[in-house]
């Protein structure tokens, strides 16, 4: 009886799963509920997790709790540690969810709801999740290998070094732009740089706290970590409106640009337990809580979607970055659905942390379902505000004008009405100068998320408080990606260097570890910088490169995937990744080719160059402008060589790979499967 009833439970959550998708799916010419979105999601991903990934992991992966994992085996105190799965989830969610589950719905929103929401449910269940959850079991079965390693042993030493350098080249660039997020987010707010800035000593004493002070008190350490959080956010009040205080933390850009580089230095070389999992794990309880809170804020409050299902933007002339749904919403959309950037976490740090196979399932599966709830989160908050708000936080000056004058009449002339006087008063509640030109999403995210709090019963008289709250939430989750992902870029450049140096392959070699991490975060702070000075925002160039190559990343993850699965059962689940990496192939190249090739300068780096370059020859640029100007050509120069060198590159790797999987299946070439023998765990619940 309990079987039936269990099965009928399940049965009734999958139909409503297919009721909920068609009812936003089908467009009625009405506003459309956000609770719909909300429980589409819910539904979908329930069903995903329950059925399709305990079906990877029981038939395709066997995973077993018995066989002693690599924290465990290669236990070091510095990155091999057996961690309590919940402690390792908080890690594994907080590295993965940097901005794009946040920044790339909110800017996909230019296109309306429908497209975001339907790539964030189905490409997380049959993508992201997957990609995620393979890739953890894959290197957890090989010693916490690189996905550039693993690369290199299944594939082949060519396709693995060009793998190597690939991923490399890519994890720049991502890194540049979530970094370009959090600056663009924070520059001039004295509010938010405090609140951040707090939340960094917090996270040392947490780690010397759990290490030290009191070893195993992860709930009572939770609760002093958040109380101090939130204490910050109203010091952060207090300093803005300080004469004295608030000069030393109002930032520019660029400063801030360099406080982000000095971050990310010191977040890859201090050890794991002192700063990067209290931190994560810490972040964890914000970014969930605020999830939270906002899933039951949008239940009481419910609000209404003001953007269409599609806009006027469709046709790929929108005003926050150029392209047509195909294939550019798949690709500003990519954390919440499928990132290449959360394969560096799954077989970087996380794998290292693992004490028993079967919590790769929750970690892997599950981590990558919370991410695309958050996703689904930030498009319904960003698609509540009114569109001309929307609009107006999120273009650039240089394509709506200078001046809030021309900014409002050029958004009203696209049919979203909006006022000067409007926009000022919504920057007076949340305590901010303006919110014009505040180009990335997240502001305009928190905006919205703070008029849903607000519209809980608290009002419009703490409409500050929430909006900062929201942007430290959101500044949580990017600079986590950034401390993550540097310290992934440094594992990897050691591994790669190590060649020539056995040392540098040492993780606790201190001058391999102190100069691989100097070359990794000079490499990606010179794009970071690039984009504080770029007149568009950076948005407009940066962030279709970082989706391209984001999404570039995740090929190369599903290519090594999809070579263990056909060496461990030969032709009959490639179809689990394959699928995957077949569409990414076709969206991430058409995106490639049109961002080089195009001939619309909105759209084309190669066009937009020639057309600075004209206005040059013909002496239009005024003289103050002639430097930036050149350097904004060589910019878009660089911009397509690098995605040229993306294409490339991937396209070696994905053909080495097509070359492999023919000789397994063809029995020329043996499937032997690159795994560490089994040896017996011995660790003691207790110890967990």
């Amino acid at each position: 009886m309990k079987k039936i009833a269990g099965h009928a439970i399940w049965a009734l959550i999958s139909v409503a799963a297919a009721f909920f998708l068609a009812g936003i799916a089908v467009d009625r010419g009405e506003p459309v509920n956000s609770f719909w979105l909300v429980l589409a999601s819910v539904c979908t991903y329930l069903v995903g997790f329950r059925f399709y990934a305990k079906f990877i992991a029981a038939k395709v992966m066997a995973l077993n709790d018995k066989r002693a994992t690599p924290a465990e085996r290669l236990r070091d105190g510095l990155d091999f540690e057996p961690t309590n799965k919940w402690i390792v989830f908080g890690h594994h969610f907080a590295a993965i969810a940097g901005p794009g589950p946040l920044v790339g719905p909110t800017l996909a929103a230019q296109f309306g709801y429908l497209p975001g929401a339907l790539w964030i449910i189905i490409g997380c269940v049959l993508g992201g999740a997957v990609q995620d959850f393979v890739i953890l079991f894959c290197s957890m079965r090989r010693d916490g290998k690189s996905l550039g390693q693993m690369a290199r042993e299944e594939i082949g030493k060519v396709g693995g070094f060009i793998a190597i350098l690939t991923v490399l080249f890519i994890m720049v660039i991502l890194l540049a732009v979530v970094g370009l997020v959090v600056v663009n987010a924070l520059k001039g707010s004295p509010w938010g740089t405090f609140t951040i800035a707090a939340t960094m000593p917090v996270a040392l004493f947490m780690g010397v706290y759990l290490r030290y002070l009191r070893p195993g008190k992860v709930l009572e350490c939770s609760a002093l970590g958040f109380v101090l959080v939130v204490a910050s956010i109203f010091g952060g009040q207090a300093v803005a409106a300080s004469t004295t205080l608030a000069p030393w933390f109002t930032m520019s850009a660029a400063a801030l640009a360099i406080a982000t580089i000095i971050y990310g230095f010191c977040a890859s070389v201090l050890p794991v337990w002192l700063f990067l999992a209290p931190r994560d794990y810490l972040s964890t309880f914000v970014k969930l809580g605020v999830v939270a809170m906002l899933a039951v804020g949008i239940v009481f409050v419910h609000p209404q979607l003001q953007l269409p299902a599609f806009t006027r933007f469709s046709d790929g002339t929108g005003p926050i970055f150029a392209g047509k749904i195909f294939p550019f919403a798949f690709i500003t959309i990519a954390c919440g659905a499928i990132s290449g950037f959360h394969s560096l976490i799954s077989s970087g740090t996380t794998p290292k942390m693992i004490a028993r196979e079967w919590s790769a399932w929750p970690v892997g599966y599950g981590a990558m379902l919370l991410e695309g709830g958050v996703a689904i989160m930030a498009l319904i908050a960003a698609c509540s505000l009114q569109p001309g708000v929307f609009f107006a936080v999120n273009s650039p000056a240089g394509v709506v004008g200078t001046t809030p004058d021309t900014a409002v009449a050029t958004i009203s002339s696209w049919g979203f009405p909006v006022t000067a006087p409007e926009m000022q008063s919504l920057a007076d509640d949340v305590g901010e100068k303006n919110l014009f030109y505040r180009t990335g999403g997240a502001p305009s995210l928190a905006l919205g998320m703070a008029q849903i709090f607000a519209k809980t019963g608290s009002g419009r008289a703490i409409l500050g408080f929430w909006y900062h709250f929201a942007i430290m939430f959101e500044a949580l989750f990017i600079l986590t990606i950034i401390a993550a992902g540097t310290r992934v870029g440094r594992f990897m450049l050691q591994d790669l260097l190590g060649h020539a140096h056995s040392s540098l392959k040492r993780s606790n070699w201190m001058p391999g570890v102190l100069a691989t991490s100097a070359v990794i975060v000079l490499a990606w702070g010179y794009f970071l910088y690039q984009g504080v000075r770029d007149p568009l925002g950076g948005i407009n160039s940066l962030w279709p490169l970082f989706g391209i190559g984001n999404q570039l990343l995740a090929a190369i993850a599903l290519c090594v995937a999809t070579t263990i699965l056909i060496k461990m059962h030969r032709a009959r689940y490639m179809w689990i990744t394959g699928v995957p990496l077949a569409w990414l192939v076709v969206v991430c190249f058409t995106a490639g080719w049109q961002k080089i090739f195009s001939d619309q300068p909105r759209l084309g780096f190669l066009a937009e160059a020639s057309r600075l370059q004209t206005a040059l020859d013909s002496g239009t640029v005024a003289a103050d402008k002639v430097a930036l100007t050149q350097g904004q050509i060589f910019n878009d120069h660089l911009d397509a060589v690098v995605c040229g060198i993306f294409m490339v590159l991937v396209f070696l790797i994905l053909a080495d790979s097509l070359r492999v999987w023919i000789s397994i299946l063809s029995g020329s070439k043996s499937s032997k499967v690159e795994e560490s023998p089994f040896v017996l765990t011995q660790l003691r619940p207790e110890e967990l």
